[in-house]
């Protein structure tokens, strides 16, 4: 008979749940910052337990390399990254939408103890709600603000400030940036400047066009990469056409939904013109209803 762990988990309607609290990284991830321990951890462990792939015990709160990337070949000691094989997700150990949306998906398999049930079972349930009210989306910054945080800030306190006169792309942004012209990149580089300086932006120079940030990123230049897991601060870039040229930018603030919706804080943008309203307003987005690219800078 052909082993469960040879073909994908069976699945189910998701478990509602309020909103994916956080993305997940072990200590020997690269490039990121580990995460902290939290109920989260236990849920994921519990549900990985259930689906056959780490030893059932007294979980603990800490997301360790080996729960992650598995602590030997067999099977029942696979962790994450071997649900991630078993189900053709890249197998990063990483805890991102994607894998999050499998673990509320999938089903116990035959031949396992409660075959047929969620993986994730109520008392996951019940600690990843928890963890939505601590984490609402993303890792907590480490005491002292970082300098995306210190943008996203900054660029918060200018909600309201409008261009003048309308339809000018006058505004202290453009102003400080020493070009007229849309200014919603013009206004990134003003935050990111004015919150400490970074390695990424230069007053006057580099970032007025938005095609021109997301390529760097892309080819990770100047200090920014792009990234699927955007936490407070970090930037996103829209092309609302789909044809590969992006028109507008924000600082990404936090997931609103497990389903892709967030909030972002743009400059020159409005209700009635996303990506030359002259405004600079909070604005909720579907990272599904438009081309999306999430862009980390670096910290200083």
């Amino acid at each position: 008979m052909t082993g469960w762990w040879t073909h994908g988990y069976p699945g189910g309607p998701m478990v509602p749940l309020p909103g994916f609290p956080r993305p997940l990284y072990p200590p020997d991830a690269r490039g990121y910052r580990p995460s902290c321990d939290g109920p989260d951890v236990v849920a994921y462990k519990r549900t990985v337990s259930r689906g056959g792939r780490w030893p059932w015990q007294a979980f603990d709160d800490s997301y360790s390399n080996g729960f992650a990337f598995g602590r030997s070949g067999n099977v029942g000691e696979t962790g994450v990254a071997g649900v991630q094989r078993q189900q053709h997700i890249d197998d990063t150990g990483y805890i991102g939408t994607k894998t999050f949306s499998t673990f509320r998906s999938m089903l116990v398999p035959d031949g396992l103890p409660h075959a047929g049930e969620h993986c994730m079972d109520a008392v996951a349930v019940d600690l990843l709600e928890e963890a939505w009210q601590l984490f609402g989306g993303h890792e907590p910054d480490p005491p002292g603000d970082t300098l995306r945080v210190s943008a996203l800030e900054l660029a918060t306190e200018e909600i309201g400030v409008k261009e003048y006169p309308p339809g000018s792309n006058v505004c202290p942004y453009s102003q400080w940036y020493g070009m007229t012209g849309p200014w919603c990149a013009m206004f990134c580089t003003w935050a990111f400047e004015t919150a400490g300086g970074s390695p990424s932006f230069i007053q006057g120079q580099r970032y007025a066009y938005v095609p021109y940030l997301v390529a760097d990123a892309r080819a990770a230049r100047y200090g920014l990469t792009t990234t699927d897991d955007p936490i407070p601060g970090d930037l996103v870039a829209y092309d609302w056409d789909w044809n590969g040229e992006y028109d507008h930018i924000g600082l990404f603030e936090r997931w609103t939904d497990s389903g892709g919706r967030f909030t972002a804080v743009e400059g020159n943008t409005s209700t009635s013109n996303d990506s030359n309203g002259g405004e600079v307003m909070r604005r909720t987005r579907d990272r599904s209803e438009q081309g999306t690219v999430f862009v980390r800078v670096a910290e200083p």
